[in-house]
């Protein structure tokens, strides 16, 4: 049997993926084979190969629906790049005849798609966000199921709808094998602040961060995923900030590996994240208190929706970028610190709103479907 996946265009695709694929591998070690159709972006380089998912690549293009001269221009390339894409894809799915097509959605996902059902493949969809993007809206109509993160996921026919959470990579939620703390080199002298910017980084809390990075570490040790692209200049812009006595308490990441996500996650006392699917639903699994500062350019605002479908119940505390002063983000950061017993209500909000098996559900649903 082989099941097809789709998607791309960032860590929030691809990582879903690998941990459902694991979850079939551990119930199918041999039998089932896995396929990859779509973008070969970097994530789906950096890490398909690694799981010994077989990769065919096609071109994609991404529409834009803010227009001025050169998003028309580009418009164009990608409209091209997409009908291009969309040979490229139906000759794939033709000749690796899968079982089954799922779809992580994003533009990269919509010429597999199609083409899948040309051929008459069945094809299931997951929409990590409270607001599914463009691609998802087109693809939901072709999908026999589909499989949200969000209860209040709106848009799709709720006939379709399975509520599963977000596959998150059980790996992170696994025992340490060391002493907490250890392969981050934390002092452990302080409370810890775990900033997370996405898998592409965020610029703008990285300079927010920058602002308040001496004030901030006379109260907590951080932990800093500030992006590969802004790596140097973080670095740089940090050591002249930082006071030498202070040093030991910053630790800087361009991107966490697993082993560093799961020890980050574990020690870490507040979590200050992006609100993207697969942040917030790592976090909620860790029962970790959080600030979420959404994406406010995130397409159809999703990233602003699921922040507060995540705070509804009290897990986490939202700051929407127009209130982003330093001044405010760390007042709010030490009054959370200094009140316990919020940090523990939030962090049990959040594992009541966790969701850590839907990696687990999904590969045993599409297991299901084959067998039956």
């Amino acid at each position: 049997m082989k099941i097809l996946f789709t998607g791309g265009g960032t860590g929030g695709h691809v990582f879903p993926i690998i941990a459902i694929t694991r979850e079939i591998g551990r119930a199918y070690p041999k039998d089932i084979e896995i396929l990859y159709v779509g973008p070969k972006d970097e994530w789906v380089s950096l890490y398909f190969p690694q799981e010994e998912i077989k990769v065919r690549a096609i071109l994609a293009g991404k529409i834009r629906r803010y227009l001025g001269p050169k998003e028309i221009f580009l418009n164009i390339f990608d409209l091209f790049k997409l009908f291009l894409g969309t040979f490229q894809a139906f000759f794939w799915v033709f000749i690796e005849n899968p079982d089954l097509i799922f779809s992580k959605g994003g533009y990269g996902s919509i010429p597999v798609v199609i083409s899948g059902k040309i051929l008459q493949v069945p094809i299931f969809l997951h929409e990590s966000d409270v607001v599914p993007g463009l691609a998802n809206r087109i693809l939901g109509k072709l999908a026999l199921e589909i499989f949200m993160s969000f209860p209040k996921t709106e848009y799709f026919s709720p006939q379709k709808m399975i509520l599963v959470g977000n596959p998150i990579r059980t790996k992170i939620l696994g025992d340490l094998e060391r002493k907490p703390g250890e392969l981050l080199e934390l002092t452990g002298e302080k409370p810890v602040l775990l900033v997370m910017g996405g898998s592409q980084g965020a610029q703008r809390i990285n300079d927010l961060l920058l602002l308040i990075l001496p004030s901030l570490l006379e109260d907590f040790e951080v932990l800093h995923q500030c992006g590969s692209k802004n790596f140097k200049q973080v670095q740089a812009e940090a050591r002249v900030v930082i006071k030498k006595e202070l040093e030991k308490y910053y630790h800087l990441f361009p991107f966490f590996k697993e082993d560093e996500l799961r020890e980050a996650l574990i020690v870490a006392d507040i979590v200050v994240s992006r609100a993207g699917a697969g942040a917030i639903f790592e976090i909620a699994a860790c029962a970790k208190p959080s600030i979420l500062i959404p994406f406010p350019e995130a397409a159809q605002k999703h990233q602003v929706k699921n922040a507060y479908a995540f705070s509804e119940n009290g897990a986490a505390m939202v700051i929407e970028e127009a209130n982003l002063t330093p001044h405010f983000f760390l007042e709010r950061l030490k009054l959370l610190i200094s009140r316990p017993e919020k940090l523990k209500e939030m962090s049990q909000k959040a594992k009541e709103f966790a969701r850590p098996r839907a990696a687990e559900i999904i590969a045993n649903y599409l297991l299901e479907y084959l067998s039956a």
